[in-house]
Protein backbone atom coordinates (compact mmCIF):
# COMPACT_ATOMS: atom_id res chain seq x y z
CA UNK A 1 0.00 0.00 0.00
CA UNK A 2 1.25 3.73 -1.13
CA UNK A 3 0.44 6.45 1.38
CA UNK A 4 -2.23 9.06 -0.11
CA UNK A 5 -3.27 12.33 0.79
CA UNK A 6 -6.06 12.16 -1.11
CA UNK A 7 -8.47 11.28 1.94
CA UNK A 8 -6.95 8.55 3.34
CA UNK A 9 -7.25 5.94 0.26
CA UNK A 10 -4.58 4.43 -1.54
CA UNK A 11 -4.02 4.32 -4.85
CA UNK A 12 -4.11 1.04 -6.56
CA UNK A 13 -1.02 -0.17 -8.09
CA UNK A 14 -0.47 0.44 -12.08
CA UNK A 15 -0.45 -3.02 -13.88
CA UNK A 16 1.04 -2.65 -17.32
CA UNK A 17 -1.39 -4.21 -20.07
CA UNK A 18 -0.29 -7.20 -22.15
CA UNK A 19 2.24 -6.99 -25.15
CA UNK A 20 3.13 -3.67 -23.13
CA UNK A 21 6.64 -2.39 -23.48
CA UNK A 22 7.91 -2.76 -19.91
CA UNK A 23 6.20 -5.62 -19.11
CA UNK A 24 7.87 -9.09 -18.32
CA UNK A 25 7.07 -11.99 -20.31
CA UNK A 26 4.87 -14.38 -18.13
CA UNK A 27 6.45 -17.74 -17.25
CA UNK A 28 4.97 -21.14 -16.86
CA UNK A 29 5.31 -22.69 -13.81
CA UNK A 30 8.37 -25.91 -14.14
CA UNK A 31 6.88 -29.41 -14.12
CA UNK A 32 8.83 -31.58 -11.90
CA UNK A 33 11.80 -33.02 -13.90
CA UNK A 34 10.74 -36.30 -15.56
CA UNK A 35 11.75 -39.98 -14.78
CA UNK A 36 13.40 -41.38 -18.08
CA UNK A 37 10.88 -43.81 -19.79
CA UNK A 38 13.94 -46.27 -20.44
CA UNK A 39 12.99 -49.18 -19.13
CA UNK A 40 14.83 -49.51 -16.19
CA UNK A 41 13.82 -49.07 -12.96
CA UNK A 42 15.90 -47.17 -10.55
CA UNK A 43 16.41 -47.14 -6.60
CA UNK A 44 17.57 -44.37 -4.88
CA UNK A 45 17.86 -42.87 -1.33
CA UNK A 46 16.55 -39.74 -0.42
CA UNK A 47 16.47 -37.78 3.55
CA UNK A 48 15.15 -34.03 1.98
CA UNK A 49 11.98 -32.57 2.92
CA UNK A 50 11.71 -35.54 5.75
CA UNK A 51 13.04 -34.10 8.59
CA UNK A 52 16.24 -36.13 8.70
CA UNK A 53 14.26 -39.63 8.11
CA UNK A 54 15.46 -41.60 4.98
CA UNK A 55 13.33 -43.26 2.66
CA UNK A 56 14.19 -45.31 -0.54
CA UNK A 57 12.60 -43.78 -3.68
CA UNK A 58 11.69 -46.37 -6.60
CA UNK A 59 10.97 -44.80 -9.88
CA UNK A 60 10.47 -45.93 -13.33
CA UNK A 61 8.23 -49.28 -13.13
CA UNK A 62 5.75 -49.81 -15.31
CA UNK A 63 1.58 -50.61 -14.73
CA UNK A 64 -1.27 -49.12 -13.40
CA UNK A 65 -2.25 -47.83 -10.30
CA UNK A 66 -3.49 -50.98 -9.23
CA UNK A 67 0.04 -53.22 -10.12
CA UNK A 68 1.99 -50.75 -8.60
CA UNK A 69 -0.23 -50.73 -5.06
CA UNK A 70 0.27 -54.32 -5.25
CA UNK A 71 4.13 -54.13 -6.26
CA UNK A 72 4.35 -51.76 -3.10
CA UNK A 73 2.60 -53.99 -0.50
CA UNK A 74 5.05 -56.86 -1.45
CA UNK A 75 7.84 -54.46 -1.52
CA UNK A 76 7.16 -53.36 2.14
CA UNK A 77 6.54 -56.96 3.00
CA UNK A 78 10.27 -58.01 1.96
CA UNK A 79 12.01 -54.97 3.85
CA UNK A 80 9.56 -55.27 6.80
CA UNK A 81 9.17 -51.32 6.53
CA UNK A 82 6.09 -48.95 5.82
CA UNK A 83 5.89 -46.82 2.80
CA UNK A 84 3.83 -45.27 0.28
CA UNK A 85 2.95 -44.34 -3.00
CA UNK A 86 2.92 -40.60 -4.82
CA UNK A 87 2.17 -40.71 -8.62
CA UNK A 88 4.29 -43.56 -10.20
CA UNK A 89 6.58 -42.93 -7.75
CA UNK A 90 7.31 -45.54 -4.53
CA UNK A 91 8.65 -44.55 -1.41
CA UNK A 92 9.91 -47.70 1.57
CA UNK A 93 10.92 -45.83 4.49
CA UNK A 94 14.59 -46.50 5.57
CA UNK A 95 17.32 -47.27 3.82
CA UNK A 96 16.92 -50.66 1.54
CA UNK A 97 18.08 -50.50 -1.62
CA UNK A 98 20.12 -53.62 -2.22
CA UNK A 99 17.22 -55.77 -0.67
CA UNK A 100 14.93 -53.99 -3.14
CA UNK A 101 17.14 -54.40 -6.10
CA UNK A 102 17.39 -57.85 -5.47
CA UNK A 103 13.76 -58.03 -4.87
CA UNK A 104 12.96 -56.27 -8.18
CA UNK A 105 16.06 -58.51 -10.22
CA UNK A 106 13.91 -61.55 -9.24
CA UNK A 107 10.38 -60.17 -10.00
CA UNK A 108 12.32 -59.46 -14.38
CA UNK A 109 13.05 -55.87 -13.68
CA UNK A 110 15.99 -53.90 -14.83
CA UNK A 111 17.23 -52.10 -11.95
CA UNK A 112 20.04 -49.41 -11.34
CA UNK A 113 20.92 -47.85 -8.26
CA UNK A 114 21.14 -44.03 -8.21
CA UNK A 115 22.69 -41.58 -6.34
CA UNK A 116 24.59 -41.96 -3.25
Amino acid sequence: MVYSTDGGRAAAPKTPRAGSPGQQPVRQPQSAPRVPNDGIVRVSRDSKRRRGKTVTLISGLPGDEATLDALLKQLKQACGAGGSRDGRLLEIQGDHRERLQAALTALGHRVKLAGG
